[in-house]
């Protein structure tokens, strides 16, 4: 059997830093017994390959370096797998100035009462940016996307800081991803934009237990405590005691 390769395959920016990869099935595939499947192999910015039975898949990944992916039919017969020729297709990077681009950039959330998820942002200007480069801040979380509001400048009057003091970023979910866009204008050089994607509960700041108390009883100190505010469950964190004696001077931890 001759295993042809699939055709009008896609690729399409749906969302910031996300991408649809879309095809067909070969029409004169000859199919007979055989379970179709759809090899897919991201080839950059981050390689990856993993299998479908579908005609589609999203990634969200950075897209300002462009993306790459190639393709190919897999008829399957119980132990027996064949595959067809891979195809090939191509985003181009994103349009600007070399170096231009916002580097370093660092992102944490802070989760307050009630599950109010905030998002703070630093970045470094990059080394090719002008002195009068205006940088702007983006986040999306699912189908959300919003623009940042609230800056913070160097001694130039470049935007190096963002704040969302209240975002749509869910804080009961868990391993969500939130991608950040920084892009920016100037008027002697195109810039450059830059995304990251972060998962959600990696970049949580963690906050300090709540209603903690201490009771003397006798000789004995009795402290309690319960968890800080977030989506993780109690079995996920420990805690470091610190007792300092005022009187004799020693220290416990």
């Amino acid at each position: 059997v001759q295993v042809l390769p699939p055709v009008n395959f896609t690729l399409t920016v749906s969302a910031l830093a996300q991408v649809l990869l879309h095809w067909k099935p070969n029409p004169n595939q000859e199919q007979r017994n055989y379970t179709v499947r759809y090899d897919v192999k991201i080839l950059s910015p981050v390689p990856e390959e993993y299998d479908t039975k579908r005609t589609y898949s999203t990634q969200a990944v950075p897209l300002h370096n462009g993306f790459s992916a190639c393709l190919r039919t897999l008829l399957l017969h119980g132990d027996l797998q064949l595959s067809s020729e891979w195809v090939k297709a191509e985003l181009p990077p994103l349009p600007g100035a070399p170096e231009t681009s916002a580097t370093n950039l660092s992102c944490v959330t802070h989760l307050t009462i009630p599950s109010t998820v905030s998002l703070h942002c630093t970045w470094l200007p990059g080394q090719g940016a002008p002195e009068d480069t205006k940088y702007f801040l983006f986040y999306r979380y699912k189908s959300s996307t919003e623009e940042c509001q609230d800056y913070s400048q160097d001694k130039w009057g470049r935007n190096v800081e963002g704040r969302f003091p209240v975002t749509h970023i869910d804080a009961e979910e868990l391993d969500k991803l939130i991608v950040v866009h920084i892009n920016g204008s100037s008027r002697y050089a195109a810039i450059k934009a830059f995304q990251q994607v972060f998962n959600q509960n990696a970049i949580e700041k963690v906050k300090v237990p709540r209603n903690v108390s201490v009771l003397l009883q006798q000789n004995d100190l009795l402290a309690r405590w319960e968890k800080p505010i977030s989506p993780f469950p109690e079995e996920c964190f420990e805690y470091e005691f610190y007792l300092f004696n005022w009187k004799s001077g020693n220290k416990q931890v």
